[in-house]
């Protein structure tokens, strides 16, 4: 059986490796960058996602990228804390939750697929078509290549072309009216250095969590978000490096004495821009020997930091499902209703702002800060909103401990 995969971003390389794991070894994936560079700044990877590395072998690559945040804590914009919790292996998990830089991450999964499987990549492949099993590309010089599989994996992101084959009037992502300027800087350990700390509200908030140990000098690097609404449009360009006096402007008087985030926004050692947008959930995912896969089936907000994580259980459950369905018609629904109806809810949730409902709720009712959290929200109201979004995303600690494992 032959499985063109499109797309070499987090979700392509994590299906290749999945697939090569449940049996599979003709595999190709074709790739619209004539050359793959690991772009993006910090990523989290939850607990439900790093089983699924860990099932895969490669946990170890995965884990020496980055480190193993311990806490999550949430404060509102005079900096007082709304909400803390474990995470990991602190929380009660079999598996940590790992902060990575995203272009290293993809890198190195695309690293370990041509160690298992070779250099199966064809690259400057943009897809234009999709005839039965036949995938059609247009190659740089503007000349055209097809590929016939028997199964095509779509994994080609949030700007996906086989989804627009699909679904040609749904348009652009969908913006949220909010803002993110992402980037990394080498600071003074945040609280303890293994926290992820949010600050703010649905309007405007900073997201900060650690990439790497303290170092000799008593510095470490770190990711952050700063995130704020603005008038106008979603701008195309999501890459593009924007200057960082006015980002930290924005955001002046955040300065706490455990924290200072202009002075972290004026260190950034890159800050770019993107849109917070994502898209509406999709009826169905797959399409004959066609399926969707990652963002190309589910783009949704950062809020709960779940997009790798997400992708990563669709690769595992499709090719579970490959592996163990009689027919690739079968396979192929039974991993979209394992996957679509979860997806399609914890969308939901994250254009509620997912976990981080805590700092609005907080926000609204005590705009100008608290003498205690449980005057404004109580910890019964606390503790619900942080287990319900656990069990959406599937990493409900006690659920994902006693899951099945989906090798095949």
């Amino acid at each position: 059986m032959r499985i063109l995969i499109i797309g070499a971003g987090i979700a392509g390389p994590v299906t290749a490796l999945s697939l090569e794991a449940a049996g599979f070894k003709d595999i190709v994936i074709a790739e619209r960058s004539e050359q793959i560079r690991g772009l993006g700044v910090g990523v989290n990877l939850l607990p439900h996602a790093v089983r699924e590395f860990t099932e895969l072998g490669i946990v170890d690559r995965i884990a020496a990228l980055g480190v193993e945040p311990n806490t999550l804590s949430y404060f509102n914009r005079q900096g007082q804390q709304i909400w803390s919790e474990p995470r990991g292996r602190a929380a009660g998990y079999e598996w940590p939750q790992l902060s990575v830089h995203r272009g290293r991450l993809q890198v190195e999964l695309n690293e370990l697929v041509k160690e298992r499987l070779g250099d199966i990549y064809r690259l400057g492949h943009k897809l234009v078509d999709v005839q039965g099993n036949t995938a059609v590309f247009e190659l740089p010089d503007g000349s055209r290549e097809e590929i016939t599989a028997d199964v095509i994996v779509a994994a080609d992101g949030i700007h996906s072309a086989a989804r627009k084959l699909h679904f040609p009037a749904e348009g652009e992502p969908i913006w949220s009216g909010l803002t993110l300027w992402r980037g990394t800087a080498v600071v003074e350990p945040v609280l303890d250095g293994t926290t992820m700390i949010m600050v703010g509200d649905a309007e405007q908030k900073f997201v900060a969590y650690p990439l790497s140990g303290v170092d000799e000098h008593g510095k470490q690097r770190i990711n952050f978000i700063a995130e704020r609404r603005v008038e106008g449009s979603a701008d195309a360009d999501w890459n593009r490096e924007v200057d960082r006096e006015p980002i930290a402007q924005h955001f002046e008087g955040w300065s706490y004495d455990w924290l200072d985030i202009p002075a972290i926004i004026r260190d950034a050692e890159e800050l770019l821009e993107y849109p917070m947008v994502d898209r509406d959930a999709l009826p169905e995912w797959t399409f004959g020997n066609l399926a969707l896969l990652g963002d190309a089936a589910h783009a949704m907000y950062p809020n709960g930091s779940n997009g790798g994580s997400q992708a990563t259980l669709d690769a595992r459950t499709f090719a579970y499902h490959l592996a163990t369905e009689p027919t690739i018609e079968a396979a192929l629904q039974a991993y979209e209703d394992a996957r679509r109806p979860a997806c399609t809810r914890l969308l939901e949730l994250t254009r509620q702002t997912g976990p981080e409902r805590v700092m609005q709720i907080a926000r609204e009712r005590a705009p100008e800060g608290f003498a205690h959290v449980h005057d404004v929200i109580s910890q019964e109201e606390l503790e619900a909103i942080a287990a319900d979004y656990k069990i959406a995303a599937g990493f409900h600690p006690d659920s994902l401990n006693a899951r099945s494992s989906l090798n095949a």
